[in-house]
């Protein structure tokens, strides 16, 4: 493997975390080889908590060598470190056993996430692993500064160390993973071109309906909706996009869904987080959505969370009624 100067690769390649906060890859790499510490951690996140997302597990159940690979690359390039691949429980289930072997006599452990989407969240990740409650921390300080046990660590999700692999070996050609799902005929999990548009992915992966039908861009419960005059867009987010029959799906029943989950995930921490989703919940139920109430809502959300959970509730709700009501 081409291993030399894999950070100026990366660099060099313009990878951004696949995670979905899209930061450059390369600078946290750069920050945590930089810290001066005896121990530093590496993380491989594979919590995976977003609905109707699968990438993660499409690695790790065909490619667990790129992701072996991936963070013996991230070993290689950063002094005194030991890596840990944080697992969803049903992902940890599957594949501990097939990674393990890989794994061999590696620095590299294996971790079973406690808790749900709250636990794929950097500082909630590095709570877990300390087996403190599953909540997230104050930021600054952040991982690369102070994670794990206090050390410099490095958190990346799982596809990010897959494509570290892939740019080492110079096989990179500027794609990400898809996972599309919903009213289509091929669902599953495809690699395409990063710069691809909604509208030429599902062209290409033959799955443009035959009915009307808006889509859920980005995450199966954070995602936004987009209708069918829309689909210029690249995808963001975690990398999904699920097909919704527009004239087959009540437009209530849509968001009392997505609500019903931050409901569950969110650790009650924070009062808008909280507070702002049941008062969302209570209109949903109503089946009457009260505009001036519902953006004074979505403010608090998006600017007073204490994490990005809450600010995540906004773009699915905002653009649902927006487009569906």
């Amino acid at each position: 493997m081409k291993n030399k100067n894999i950070i100026q690769k990366l660099k060099k390649a313009e990878l951004k975390g696949r995670g979905g906060a899209n930061f450059p890859t390369y600078l946290k790499w750069q920050m945590v080889k930089d810290q001066k510490a005896t121990k530093k951690y590496i993380v491989a996140n594979g919590s995976e908590g977003e609905p109707d997302t699968n990438k993660d597990g499409w690695i790790v159940k065909n490619h667990p060598e790129l992701l072996i690979e991936g963070l013996k690359l991230a070993l290689k390039a950063i002094d005194h470190s030991e890596a840990i691949i944080y697992l969803r429980k049903d992902y940890f289930k599957k594949y501990q056993s097939k990674l393990q072997k890989l794994i061999g006599k590696l620095p590299i452990t294996i971790f079973k996430e406690r808790g749900g989407y709250l636990s794929g969240e950097e500082t909630t990740v590095c709570q877990e692993i300390e087996n403190k409650i599953a909540r997230p921390r104050i930021k600054p300080p952040f991982p690369g500064q102070a994670g794990v046990y206090g050390f410099p660590t490095l958190i990346n999700n799982i596809e990010t160390f897959y494509y570290a692999a892939k740019i080492a070996d110079d096989d990179y050609e500027k794609t990400r993973l898809i996972t599309i799902l919903g009213k289509v005929k091929n669902k599953g999990v495809f690699e395409l071109p990063i710069n691809w548009p909604i509208d030429r992915i599902l062209e290409n992966t033959r799955n443009i309906p035959d009915f009307d039908f808006f889509v859920q861009m980005g995450g199966g419960a954070s995602g936004e909706v987009l209708l069918q005059n829309e689909l210029h867009h690249q995808v963001i987010g975690s990398g999904s996009i699920v097909i919704y029959d527009k004239n087959n799906t009540d437009p209530y029943a849509f968001m009392r869904r997505i609500m019903e989950f931050f409901m569950e995930e969110n650790c009650d921490k924070c009062t808008p987080c909280r507070e702002g989703t049941y008062r969302l919940m209570q209109m949903i139920r109503d089946r009457s959505i009260d505009k001036k109430v519902l953006d004074d809502l979505l403010f608090v959300l998006e600017n007073t969370s204490f994490c990005a959970l809450g600010k995540m509730v906004v773009p699915p709700m905002r653009s649902a009624v927006k487009k569906l009501i």
